[in-house]
């Protein structure tokens, strides 16, 4: 696999058990690469080990007054130093090739997790973990993938080099072949302490990145309530720790660099001394002690890589760990209820066994929570993602009798579509955002028109001179529109797609009440005969629906229309109206709670929402604001 090749048509299956396995399986899947850097590295490492050979050569026909000795080591030297560079250029080439393929493969994986497990994922391992596995983690997989070899290649060198030294002068060469393997094995010590520190820093940085990444998601929020401060502080003490543990690591591999540098002086000092007395004795000459000094003096390069890929290995694994956590991960089957044809898409009735709650088929059903983050959970729940309450797996949702856990991911992502309370707009044309997948029957001047989008097409128009409106372009996230209009144009694309079941979780949250009224009829024609479920508290949206389920505790506590369980349920009243405990109390004012209904009431039949849509709409102002 070559950079121009990437990405993968297929990145495999991981073996995910544990860090050390994943990186065996990433060396696996590269051992094509790895082998060509092996071979690169031999002929590299290979070259220089012959240098002092060719040096002792020429040093002894100068001794000698052989010219063409001489002759000929000058010309081995000059071959053998163009080997040595075409064998560093290749290793470069193909060692980085290794690391960048390997980063992809990951990445890959990751990118393939995500999509497969949703926003599941996040409720599994923190968001700022995800984004440290993606980022450097991934990193530091590929660093290790890419040292492997050239510390193969190294590490055969030196074998070879010592048995060539004892060879070419045992008197020598037994001090070299018993001195080279001390020096590579004195660092092992010291390992364990440096490992110890070196994760203790990936997981303060781990700690850090989540930190930032939650801060800069609610930065906004934070902006509105003057908690800027208190976060920054916060963020500033886990840098401190990280640049603490950062520098208590540096201070491990300093001392593991220092005797790496130390031994190999020693060594040498004890080589030329010995050979001194041979030479003296007259049992070497002195090319042959030229010979091994160099010889001992060149080795302490590929020595090198024993450091270094000490260092890979030691910051390589817990990434590779943290990755394989992710990688481990796995939507969650239940038992019964599966499709004999895996390419059918299900369709019925959706019901969910841990609430009781049920949305009939080809008809609009608004959900009625008085929790938002329970609203959320059960949105999730209804779009097939895993759901645990109390480290307890809930049962997997139905649709038409049959679990969307056993279904194949992209049946069930076809089936049924959740839109959340905080959708993302990418950037780009318009044209291009709502080019998704889709049944085809929902063209998009249609999803447009009942999304009530009129005025978002003027808006980008006017910022996109000489386009039409489907070529303008949409900014990241659509920061340049306001929070209503992000929120209808992210509606339009859901209605586009036309699954068979639509979920929407407060789908008008950020837009005012006349705005509203006109969604919410756009909405009930365009879906007319598909199933749709709104989670909202909105009574412009309950009056509008088919049924009104009211969740009360995680449970169904009441069925029917809008306007009954106004009169008829008085949690349910309390959810809606906003009424405070005063006003729910059995000796308050019979006026109080009897206008407060009635004004609810006529509010609603007069499409204007009173103290409903007031603290959303204050809250999306100072959140544009901001």
């Amino acid at each position: 696999m070559q950079i121009r090749d990437l990405p993968f048509p297929d990145p495999g299956m991981p073996d995910a058990r544990s860090g050390p396995h994943f990186l065996r399986w990433l060396g696996r899947n590269q051992l094509g690469g790895q082998l060509k850097s092996l071979a690169w590295g031999l002929l590299h490492f290979g070259s220089i080990a012959v240098l002092p050979y060719l040096v002792g050569l020429a040093v002894q026909a100068v001794v000698d007054r052989d010219g063409g000795r001489l002759a000929m080591a000058g010309v081995l030297m000059t071959l053998f130093g163009i080997a040595i560079a075409l064998g560093d250029t290749m290793l470069h080439r193909t060692a980085v090739t290794n690391w960048i393929t390997a980063a992809a493969r990951v990445q890959q994986l990751l990118a393939r997790k995500t999509a497969q497990l949703g926003s599941a994922l996040t409720r599994r391992v923190a968001a700022g973990e995800v984004v440290a596995v993606s980022t450097g983690d991934v990193e530091k997989i590929g660093w290790f993938v890419e040292a492997v070899s050239r510390f193969a290649a190294a590490a055969l060198t030196v074998v070879l080099v010592c048995v060539g030294v004892v060879i070419y002068q045992p008197a020598l060469g037994i001090v070299v072949a018993v001195g080279v393997p001390v020096l590579a094995l004195a660092v092992l010590p010291l390992l364990p302490r440096a490992t110890r520190r070196a994760d203790h820093q990936r997981e303060k940085a781990g700690r850090a990145t989540e930190l930032a990444s939650d801060t800069v998601a609610g930065l906004r929020v934070l902006r509105g309530i003057g908690g800027e401060e208190l976060f920054l502080d916060r963020y500033r003490r886990a840098s401190q720790e990280v640049r603490t543990a950062a520098v208590r690591s540096a201070r491990m591999w300093a001392v593991i660099s220092g005797v790496q540098v130390l031994l190999p002086g020693l060594l040498l000092i004890v080589v030329v001394w010995h050979g001194v007395n041979l030479a003296r004795q007259g049992r070497i000459t002195v090319g042959e002690l030229v010979t091994v000094y160099s010889t001992v003096t060149l080795l302490t390069y590929p020595l090198r890589h024993f450091e270094e890929i000490a260092m890979a290995y030691s910051f390589s694994r817990p990434s590779a760990k943290r990755a394989a956590r992710v990688l481990s991960l796995q939507r969650t089957t239940h038992a019964g209820g599966g499709l004999p044809d895996s390419t059918e898409i299900p369709s019925g009735d959706l019901y969910d066994p841990a609430t009781g709650l049920l949305a009939p088929s080809g008809r609009l059903t608004a959900v009625v929570c008085g929790d938002p983050d329970e609203a959320g959970r059960l949105a999730e729940r209804l779009g097939g993602h895993a759901s645990f309450d109390d480290a307890e797996e809930l049962p997997s949702v139905l649709l038409g009798g049959v679990a969307l856990d056993e279904v194949p991911l992209s049946t069930a992502r076809t089936a049924v579509l959740v839109q959340d309370k905080d959708p993302v707009l990418l950037s780009g044309t318009l044209r291009g955002l709502l080019d998704v997948p889709a049944s085809g029957a929902v063209s998009a001047d249609e999803a447009l028109r009942a999304a009530q989008c009129a005025d978002v097409l003027d808006a980008l128009t006017q910022a996109s001179v000489d386009e039409a409106p489907l070529d303008s372009h949409v900014t990241e996230r659509g920061r340049s529109l306001s929070g209503g209009q992000r929120q209808r144009l992210a509606l339009a694309r859901s209605l586009i797609t036309d699954p068979e079941v639509l979920v929407l979780d407060e789908p008008t949250s950020a837009v005012d009440s006349h705005t509203e009224a006109r969604v919410a009829e756009g909405v009930k024609e365009l879906r007319k005969g598909r199933t749709t479920v709104v989670l909202t508290s909105s009574p412009l949206l309950l009056d509008r629906a088919e049924r009104v389920v009211f969740l009360h505790e995680g449970e169904v506590a009441a069925v029917g229309e809008h306007r009954a369980l106004v009169h008829g349920e008085p949690r349910y009243r309390a959810v809606v109206t906003r009424e405070t405990d005063e006003e729910r109390a059995p000796g308050a004012p019979h006026d109080i709670r009897a206008g407060r209904t009635t004004g609810t009431a006529t509010d609603v039949k007069t499409g204007i929402k009173t103290g409903t849509k007031t603290g959303t709409e204050t809250a999306t102002d100072i959140e544009e604001t901001a």
